[in-house]
């Protein structure tokens, strides 16, 4: 798994993310490609702003329990898997205004580094492990942009 914490890594997502265009079209799934940045942009946003209610109780749990290793773990994505309401896009999205908002994200994650994530809490699986962050950074974006055929 490649490093976003990375000054190269980081350049080359961001490579990757500017080499699509709004007429980019998906290899598979439903999105577009705006749809698709925007909801790449959720993820920041659960570490970043306070936009989404944190989960509680039993829901956390639940969560934790049937989320975090696919989310964390080394395993690749399949195509089409369900996604989390949350992270769920359907109306038109600004292909410019994502993509910008998505490249700031990467470069303030980079930039931040791997210290600044350690034992970080998460929006709902708890502190993480800088690994864990990367892979949850690193993956989701990765399997997306391979979407697009970025």
């Amino acid at each position: 798994m490649k490093n976003v914490f990375d000054p190269e890594v980081s350049k080359e997502l961001i490579s990757r993310i500017n080499s699509l265009t709004p007429d980019t079209s998906n290899q598979w799934g439903r999105m577009n490609v705006g749809q698709m940045l925007a909801h790449c942009n959720v993820t920041y946003d659960l570490v970043y702003t306070d936009k989404y209610p944190k989960p509680k109780g039993f829901k956390k749990f639940m969560i934790k329990l049937l989320a975090k290793k696919v989310v964390t773990g080394p395993k690749p994505y399949k195509k089409n898997m369900r996604t989390s309401p949350l992270f769920l896009i359907t109306d038109e999205r600004s292909f410019e205004t994502e993509k910008q908002r998505l490249i700031q994200y990467i470069d303030k994650t980079q930039k931040l580094g791997a210290t600044h994530f350690h034992n970080k809490e998460s929006h709902a699986f708890g502190p993480l492990t800088t690994s864990e962050w990367n892979v949850l950074f690193y993956k989701h974006l990765d399997h997306h942009l391979r979407q697009f055929g970025s």
